[in-house]
C-alpha cells in the first residue's frame, strides 16, 4: 500500500521570513548606528535616547510604508495577470489548453501525456493549473502586503528595542562601546537564525549580518567624531 507523508518546505517561509529578516535587522543597525554616532561625538545621554526613540518611530513606520507599496505592486502584477488568465480561459479554452500542454511538453511529457494532464488539470481548476505552471504563481508564494508591512513594522521594533535597552542600562562613558558589542551579538544570532530557518548556512548567516552591522556602526561612529556633534 502506498504510503503518503507529508513534507514541509522552507520555501513557504519565504515571505513573512524576509520581512521579519529585513526588519529586524534594519531595526538593530539603523538604530544602533544612530545611538553610536551621537554617542561618540559627545553629545548628552537625553539627546542620545531621543535620537535613538526617534530613529525607532520613523524606521517602523518607514520600513512599513515601503514594504507595503513594494509587496502590493507584486500583488497588483499578479492580480492583473491572473484576471487576464480568467478572460482567456473564458474566450479561448482551446488554445489556453494547447498552451498549457506545450508547457508540460517543455518539461519533458510526450505530447499524448501532456495533453492528457492538461486536460485532467483543465477539469479539476484550470485558473490554477495555468496561475501555477504559466505565471509561476502559487498560494503559498503569492504577494500578501498587509501582512508584509505588518511583519517589517513589528520586526523593527523588536530590532530597535535591543538598542534601546542597551543604552538605558550602559554605564554613560561606555556606551558606544558596549552598545556596538550588544548588537553585534544580537545580529549574529539573528543572522544564525535567520539561516536556520530557511535551512542556509549557519555561521555564514551569522557572520554576513554581523559584518554590515559592524561596518554601519564603525562607519558613523566615525562621523561622530569627526564632527564632534549630533549628527
Amino acid at each position: 500500500m502506498l504510503q503518503i507523508h507529508s513534507e514541509s518546505h522552507k520555501t513557504t517561509r519565504i515571505g513573512w521570513l524576509r520581512a521579519a529578516v529585513l526588519g529586524a535587522n534594519d531595526g538593530i543597525i539603523s538604530v544602533a548606528s544612530l545611538v553610536v554616532g551621537v554617542a561618540t561625538s559627545g553629545a548628552p545621554q537625553n539627546s542620545i535616547l531621543l535620537t535613538g526613540v526617534a530613529g525607532l518611530v520613523a524606521g517602523a513606520m518607514s520600513m512599513a510604508a515601503g514594504e507595503y507599496v513594494s509587496v502590493q505592486s507584486q500583488a497588483d502584477t499578479e492580480g492583473a495577470d491572473i484576471k487576464r488568465e480568467r478572460r482567456e480561459l473564458q474566450v479561448q479554452p482551446e488554445s489556453e489548453l494547447a498552451e498549457l500542454t506545450s508547457i508540460y511538453v517543455s518539461r519533458g511529457l510526450d505530447q499524448p501525456l501532456a495533453r492528457l494532464v492538461a486536460e485532467k488539470l483543465t477539469s479539476s481548476d484550470a485558473l490554477v493549473a495555468h496561475a501555477r505552471d504559466e505565471l509561476g504563481i502559487t498560494e503559498p508564494l503569492r504577494a500578501r502586503p498587509v501582512q508584509a508591512a505588518l511583519a517589517s513594522a513589528i520586526s523593527f521594533v523588536s530590532g530597535a528595542i535591543v538598542p534601546i535597552v542597551t543604552l538605558l542600562l550602559a554605564p554613560t562613558a561606555w556606551v558606544a562601546e558596549v552598545l556596538s558589542a550588544t548588537a553585534l551579538v544580537t545580529l549574529a544570532i539573528l543572522g544564525a537564525t535567520a539561516a536556520y530557518a530557511g535551512g542556509a548556512p549557519i555561521a555564514k548567516g551569522a557572520i554576513r549580518v554581523a559584518f554590515w552591522g559592524a561596518f554601519a556602526m564603525g562607519l558613523t561612529a566615525g562621523v561622530g567624531k569627526l564632527f564632534g556633534t549630533v549628527v
